[in-house]
């Protein structure tokens, strides 16, 4: 089987597909990923093939700001409306129109059988429609609010029928098969159209739990959101506590832009979470999708300090079930930050609920399974439906 995998650039975008990607490898498969471009090489390591397509994120916030007279995109929007504003605008009406004509030569060129596409590679379900093949959403996060991809569905209209085709709505992400990856409890919103095939987001620990006296805190925001001022400002609330804080500034960053550093601190810049983790008894992190499916996947309960993107969602679903806290931008402070962790550490219904969903997404099916039935699925649909003839 033929797959071509469009992402959005960035890690957040292709990472979370790769364990899918390499399922797809591992049984044979010949997949192709278009995208901005290839996060550390994940891809071509892999195995798979990388092409170009589209200019990038720099390009498309350039465009974007070219559009705002006055300010900047975005600037003063409330947390919970921030998807709202840049998934149309960013994504929709920018990237995808930058996006889809090269994606679509590169379908021509491959002849795949599956399309699959992420969330806000909103040329992906048009690709599909275009090339007459089937569709699989798969979703790097939970699910974003549905009003949000209505509101894109509205954007993309235009550029679907510059392609002689109608949008299904939701911008054709929900058409076919939705890939799920947020544990049920967790999880607020059901898909609005199509089905579902589950899938473990992250992989089981290779260790159980080695918590450390006094207990290891994890502070964290990931590769996009490397903030000094929120690094200075989380350490200075946890200097004072009987906890040993380890921090990751990601490997763009320089450890010594902390210093000085608490004497309870040590700063690098990265550290796999899969060694890391099983010592932490909490982790203070951005709300990035990534590293809450890792904690999650070792029951850490997690204190969030969302910076952008679906950070606030992330955080709004984990504080909702129970798994951690969440401080928005208003209420940030080393007080907070304090208090929080305090509270993740000393209540023991966030370490109860964080179990509880570690043997949720444990129970999830492994992407080989899922890769396995999608061939199946996909190759058996071929001889027994008719799809749409491809677009001249």
């Amino acid at each position: 089987m033929k797959i071509l995998a469009v992402a959005t650039p960035g890690a957040g975008h292709v990472n979370p597909m790769m364990s899918l990607i390499e399922a797809f490898l591992a049984q044979g498969d010949e997949v192709t990923v278009a995208a901005g471009e290839d996060p550390g090489g994940a891809v071509a390591r892999a195995g798979a093939e990388f092409r170009q397509a589209g200019r990038g994120e720099m390009d498309w916030f350039a465009d974007l700001q070219a559009r705002v007279l006055h300010g900047l995109p975005g600037d003063g929007l409330a947390p919970e409306r921030i998807n709202h504003y840049f998934v149309p605008r960013l994504f929709a009406e920018v990237a995808a129109p930058d996006m889809i004509d090269e994606v679509v030569a590169i379908g021509r060129e491959l002849g795949p059988d599956l399309v699959m596409f992420e969330t806000y590679a909103l040329a992906g379900p048009l690709a599909a429609e275009v090339l007459g093949v089937p569709g699989v959403h798969h979703l790097i996060s939970p699910m974003l609010p549905h009003e949000v991809m209505a509101l894109a569905d509205d954007a993309v209209s235009p550029i679907w029928r510059s392609f002689d085709c109608f949008t299904p709505g939701y911008g054709g992400v929900y058409r076919g098969i939705t890939i799920e990856i947020t544990p049920p409890s967790l999880e607020g919103q059901s898909v609005p159209d199509g089905e579902t095939l589950a899938m473990r987001p992250a992989p089981l620990p290779a260790t159980g739990p080695a918590h450390s006296d006094p207990p290891c805190v994890y502070l964290t925001l990931g590769t996009m959101f490397g903030n000094s001022e929120v690094f200075r400002t989380a350490l200075a609330g946890l200097a004072g506590e009987d906890v040993e804080v380890v921090v990751t500034v990601g490997a763009d960053n320089d450890p010594a832009a902390l210093e000085p550093v608490p004497a309870n601190a040590r700063v690098q810049r990265y550290i796999p979470q899969a060694e890391l983790l099983p010592r932490c008894s909490a982790i203070v992190h951005h709300g990035g999708s990534g590293t809450m499916y890792g904690a999650l996947a070792h029951g850490v309960p997690q204190v969030v300090l969302p910076q952008g993107a679906d950070n606030f969602v992330n955080g709004w679903l984990l504080a909702r079930c129970g798994a951690g806290v969440t401080i928005g931008p208003k209420e940030f402070s080393s007080d907070a930050v304090r208090d929080g962790v305090r509270l993740v550490l000393r209540q023991r219904s966030y370490g109860e609920t964080g179990r509880r969903l570690a043997k949720e997404l444990a129970a999830l099916p492994e992407p080989g399974e899922v890769a396995r039935t999608l061939r199946d699925r996909i190759m058996g649909s071929l001889g027994a439906q008719s799809f749409p003839d491809p677009l001249p």
